[in-house]
């Protein structure tokens, strides 16, 4: 591993603005299918990673009107809030990656645009709480959720990871905000990771593996050179047998789209469920 001290020792800089998140449990991947693929993905999904999906609800998420089927597929290996849009989706919902449950939407949302965030939907009411979407440097986008009542979750068996590509000239502003704002770690900053991790062999990139309270992180610096389907995936799910993961995904209707890869001390395949979600499922070889 080559390492930068510039990045880890972000690791013990000032944290001036609130703590806000609630733990990793409560961090979900927002994905978006035509109402007539909602079953088949939570079929397909939940028949893969494990879990059970809460009541599937009509309702207005966003701050102008609209309407969308919406449940929660709660899996050991990670959440996803999943919607099925019957009306147009008002801009900029659907681009955002996840949700991240912080203890007060007002706090968050000022320590966010304090680390270097904006506010691109200011914050607005819910049928069961409120919330906001916020933009870091380089594009990423996310959306910051509070309950009245606050949910009571189990932990993960294994934390998903979310992933985020950049260009080398947003990674620096984008991973100092984001460790203020997360009060985050830098667990592992390769400047020569293993290029077949996103399909480019013998091509080295840059990564760098970041956890906090909103769970596991991991930032792809790339020169955008990536073939299908790197970059479309947002999450990436740890599980402890890749081989019986893939087949029970393929047996309930996904597709294995990028076949089973080493690189490291990581086996990984990326996946496409029916809808169209991407994803990448991982395994972490014994040592």
């Amino acid at each position: 591993m080559v390492a930068s001290a510039t990045f880890l020792a972000t690791n013990t800089a000032s944290a001036a603005t609130a703590r806000v998140g609630v733990g990793s449990q409560y961090s979900t991947t927002h994905v978006y299918v035509a109402p007539n693929d909602v079953d088949k993905f939570a079929e397909s999904f939940l028949a893969t990673f494990g879990g059970k999906s809460t009541k599937q609800v009509i309702a207005t998420v966003t701050p102008t009107d609209s309407s969308t089927t919406s449940q929660l597929l709660q899996t050991p290996a990670g959440t996803v809030s999943l919607f099925g849009f019957t009306s147009p989706i008002p801009y900029p919902f659907g681009h955002e990656r996840t949700g991240y449950l912080v203890t007060d939407l007002d706090k968050a949302v000022t320590a966010a645009v304090s680390d270097g965030a904006e506010v691109i939907v200011a914050p607005f009411d819910d049928p069961i709480g409120r919330d906001a979407v916020i933009q870091w440097p380089g594009g990423v986008k996310m959306q910051l959720y509070w309950h009245k009542t606050p949910p009571t979750y189990e932990p993960f068996a294994t934390l998903p990871e979310n992933r985020v590509y950049l260009s080398k000239e947003r990674l620096a502003a984008f991973v100092r905000g984001f460790l203020a704002f997360s009060h985050g770690r830098v667990v592992s900053d390769e400047t020569q990771a293993d290029g077949n991790e996103i399909g480019q062999p013998g091509k080295p990139f840059h990564r760098i593996r970041i956890e906090s309270d909103f769970g596991r992180l991991a930032v792809m610096a790339t020169d955008g050179h990536l073939p299908y389907p790197y970059g479309w995936e947002v999450a990436g799910y740890e599980v402890n047998d890749l081989n019986t993961t893939l087949e029970k995904a393929t047996a309930s209707g996904a597709s294995v789209v990028v076949p089973p890869v080493l690189a490291g001390k990581r086996k990984s395949a990326i996946v496409g469920f029916p809808g169209g979600y991407i994803a990448e499922i991982h395994a972490t070889q014994p040592e």
